[in-house]
């Protein structure tokens, strides 16, 4: 398994766009990737131009594989003029067992 958070800073004047665009690029990543286990966009409250996106692949290959499909290469290219800061930290799970019930809570 692959985790990681990405830490953005978004233009404000752009940041509905911004976000807009974010919200298709993770459901589509949801819908269509077996791979992505979690594309979790989210914003600070207090300052929503800070972006935190909580990304967890089922391993390498399949991040590698979603960095190549078109709804995210339709995201990164549309959304580079509006990005002033990106920071990706690679993460490890303490209690990776517990992951899947935390998914299983969730009710649609």
């Amino acid at each position: 398994m692959m985790i990681r958070i990405a830490e953005i800073e978004v233009e404000a004047t752009s940041l509905e766009k911004y976000k807009a665009i974010l919200k298709e690029e993770s459901r589509e990543s949801m819908k269509l990737e077996p791979g992505v286990i979690s594309i979790y966009p989210m914003y600070q409250k207090e300052n929503p131009t800070q972006i935190r996106i909580l990304e967890i692949y089922a391993s390498r290959e399949a991040y590698e594989a979603h960095l190549k499909t078109p709804h995210f290469l339709k995201y990164k290219t549309t959304t580079l003029n509006m990005v002033k800061a990106l920071k990706l930290t690679e993460m490890d799970a303490i209690d990776a067992e517990t992951m899947p019930r935390i998914f299983k809570k969730l009710k649609k």
